[in-house]
């Protein structure tokens, strides 16, 4: 039996039921897809639901603002995907008349949409005989075939690519596809993979020379930054604050945020106060206090914030502020959506 027919077998038998599965709508496969990138299906299902509720067709996501996209994707992080979503929607709407296009070479020219999102819409949707490549995949090729090329190197993503094809089920493309996505996360999952009943246990090179542990090979991850967040929350006599946009490239961009000071290291209030009198949006404040003794260390892939929130009294009226009861309306991220939840003024 070939490698393929015992990963379809094993898929008919142990698919999970997901509602992206029921539909070959490219529409509701590109949002699952979008939204279980760098997330886990548990995570991402609710997501889903929400999204297809809010914008039941292209049409619906395109013509939305983008606050009420980025307000709805709140928590899933990596919010890029969320405005790459957004101006993919308007794409498909205004270059293809809201009509994903039926190609891998034509999905791939939308925004967001690389080679294995590409590979999944076309295969899913159209039978498209394209082979998937995601992380569970390399595992799973990666360890059944003794291969030691990093995957996330340039030779590893082209190897792997042309692996795939080779091994695939042209015929039977799209259940074999999500069959190797779903073997990789369920039977030969990242730590403990269920190797003693596995269907390919008799060929697996790496069960045979103990190295299912070691693979698949990944280069040096990318090393992390440290940096250290300030957010000033400013409260008025009314109960009004202030939010600002992030703007620029970095991190959260259009998410909301209360003012921030970067600084080099945590700061204690003598050295943080010369700093705010230097901000022009932030009044003469009557009392500052930290409301987290330590550090909350928000850990993003690359990155960990450390970060602190300072509650500022001010007896000036916020002309420009916005009630406390509001803020809940906005897109923030999730480290201040946490925050917000606990703040009881």
């Amino acid at each position: 039996m070939t490698f393929a027919r015992k990963i379809l077998d094993w898929y008919l038998q142990f698919q999970r039921d997901l509602p992206w599965r029921q539909t070959r709508e490219p529409y509701k496969v590109w949002l699952s897809e979008i939204i279980l990138q760098q997330t886990r299906v548990a995570q991402g299902m609710p997501y889903y639901y929400r999204f297809v509720e809010a914008f039941p067709t292209v049409f619906h996501l395109a013509s939305a603002p983008e606050e009420q996209v980025l307000k709805l994707w709140q928590g899933l992080g990596y919010y890029s995907r969320a405005r790459n979503l957004h101006a993919t929607a308007k794409m498909v709407v205004e270059d293809f008349n809201g009509e994903f296009p039926k190609t891998y070479k034509e999905l791939k020219s939308l925004k967001g949409v690389g080679d294995y999102t590409a590979s999944a819409i076309a295969s899913f949707c159209f039978d498209v005989p394209e082979p998937v490549v995601d992380g569970n995949v390399y595992r799973v090729l990666s360890r059944y075939f003794g291969v030691e090329i990093p995957i996330n190197s340039t030779q590893g993503i082209k190897y792997f690519k042309e692996l795939a094809r080779e091994v695939m089920d042209a015929a039977n493309i799209r259940d074999y596809n999500q069959g190797i996505m779903e073997f990789g996360a369920i039977q030969c999952a990242p730590k403990k993979p269920y190797c003693l009943l596995c269907p390919l246990q008799d060929s697996c090179v790496a069960l045979k020379e103990d190295k299912v542990d070691l693979l698949p090979v990944k280069q040096n991850k990318t090393k992390v930054r440290n940096r250290y967040f300030n957010y000033l929350v400013l409260l008025d006599q009314n109960e009004n604050t202030i939010l600002e946009q992030r703007k620029g490239k970095g991190i959260w961009q259009n998410l909301y945020q209360f003012p921030l000071i970067e600084s080099e290291k945590k700061l204690q209030p003598g050295a943080l106060q010369p700093l705010i009198k230097e901000k022009d949006d932030v009044p003469a404040v009557e009392s500052l206090s930290l409301y987290n003794t330590e550090p909350i260390v928000h850990k993003l892939s690359h990155q960990h914030l450390h970060t602190q929130f300072w509650i500022l009294k001010t007896s000036h009226i916020l002309k420009e502020g916005t009630p406390w009861k509001q803020i809940g309306d906005f897109p923030v991220p999730v480290l201040i959506a946490d925050f917000i939840k606990t703040l009881k003024i």
